[in-house]
This record gives structure tokens, sequence and C-alpha cells, in this order.
């Protein structure tokens, strides 16, 4: 069983460790001391709480995908040149950059402001674990 430290579980939900406190003292989370005596919660009812709480806009295009991972974000820059062009999104926490054809920017009309949807369908995803994150 991993037990993810006050601190830790803060910055993976993206509180405070006051708030995380709180979600002991409230019943949201249960809180054990690991063998060095320092409050830690259960990794599986971290993950569960993370997933309930996630906040995740609208998918505005209403189109019908089979890619399962969409992120949905405002476009924060756009670099282009007369064939290739750099796009970022910001969503949520996360910065999401797209490479594709400047035709493509045009055509979507994609500018710094603009709200789109980064599709991510990937036959391979790397996991990658922190040491000294879950003891």
């Amino acid at each position: 069983m991993a037990q993810i430290r006050i601190r830790d579980a803060g910055v993976f939900l993206g509180v405070s460790d006051d708030t995380v406190r709180r979600y002991v003292e409230n019943g949201f989370l249960t809180s054990t001391k690991d063998a060095s005596g320092r409050s830690v919660v259960d990794g599986l009812e971290l993950a569960e709480l993370a997933r309930r709480n996630a906040v995740l806009p609208a998918d505005p295009s209403d189109v019908g995908r089979s890619a399962r991972n969409r992120f949905v974000g405002l476009v924060t820059a756009v670099t282009m040149d007369t064939v290739m062009a750099q796009v970022e999104l910001q969503c949520g926490p996360h910065r999401v950059v797209s490479l594709m054809s400047s035709e493509a920017v045009r055509e979507l009309g994609l500018e710094p402001g603009s709200v789109a949807v980064a599709v991510v369908k990937a036959t391979t995803v790397m996991i990658e674990t922190p040491h000294g994150v879950s003891e």
C-alpha cells in the first residue's frame, strides 16, 4: 500500500497541506503515521479523491472519437512559419504542445486566447515514478 505524505498529497491534489488536513478531519481521507512518525494518507484513497474532485472543462467540440485523452484548454502561443507551426495550450495545470501545419492552424483559427482541445491517441505512453514519493 502506497503511503503519501500530507505535503505531497497537497501537491498531487493542487491544494495546501492545511486543506489535506481538513480532508482528513472531515473524513474524506484517512491519515496514519509512517515509520518516522509523519502523517501519511493511503495512495489509493488519495487517487480516488483526486478523481472525484477533478474539474474538467466540457469538451466543446461535440465530436465522438476513440481517443480517451482529451485536454480542453486555452491557446497560449502560436509560433508559425510558412509550412509548420507550434501551438501551445494551457489545460488546467498542464502545458500541451502540438506541432502541425501552418495551414491547419489557419483552418482551425488557432490564436492565443482561443479555446481548443488537444486529443492524444498513442500506442506508447511512458509512465515514470519519482523516487521517495511513495515509500
